[in-house]
């Protein structure tokens, strides 16, 4: 396959997996008791809120920095599958334990890089709820990364070689 062949699927099969992973990690957190249970408390406020501002007319810089969380939220989501199929491409890794454990390991590690100071102590509701997600986030890694495998991963570093009569 042509490295302009391979680069076309490599994006399709990121193109699919990522919105997989992201199917996964709303699932685990509509199935989650207390984040299900947070979300009904806080998201229905913030979805009100969000709402009757919009209908209001929401300030452009206001605007801006919405549409700056979101694509920061949404590179969270996006990173780990795709450097995991990245270093998996330069390398010709096949295996499904690459890229399902190294999205999965990268995207579990989100919670901890993106709090940037000391956890939380240990034992308490935050640190609970943290461990949580990262086990919620693990899971969505893995299935990104998997879903990435199926399409692209298991073909990376085929090189058919002609043999027979053209050997001779």
């Amino acid at each position: 396959m042509t490295w302009l062949g391979r680069l076309l699927l490599a994006a399709f099969a990121l193109i699919v997996a990522i919105p997989a992973g992201a199917l996964t990690l709303g699932a685990g957190v509509l199935l989650d008791p207390s984040f299900r249970e947070a979300l009904g408390e806080l998201g229905l406020v913030g979805l009100f809120a969000g709402l009757s501002d919009l209908a209001q007319g929401v300030p452009p810089d206001m605007a801006v920095m919405a549409v700056i969380l979101f694509a920061q939220a949404l590179s969270l989501l996006i990173l780990p599958p795709t450097l995991a199929a990245l270093v998996g491409e330069m390398l010709g890794l096949r295996s499904p334990f690459w890229y399902g454990g190294a999205a999965a390991g990268l995207t579990a590690l989100l919670p901890w890089l993106a709090r940037g100071g000391p956890p939380p102590a240990a034992g308490s509701v935050a640190s609970a709820a943290e461990a949580r997600l990262a086990a919620i986030l693990l899971v969505t890694g893995a299935v990104s990364g998997l879903v990435y495998w199926l399409i692209a991963g298991r073909s990376v570093g085929n090189r058919t070689q002609r043999r027979g009569a053209d050997a001779f």
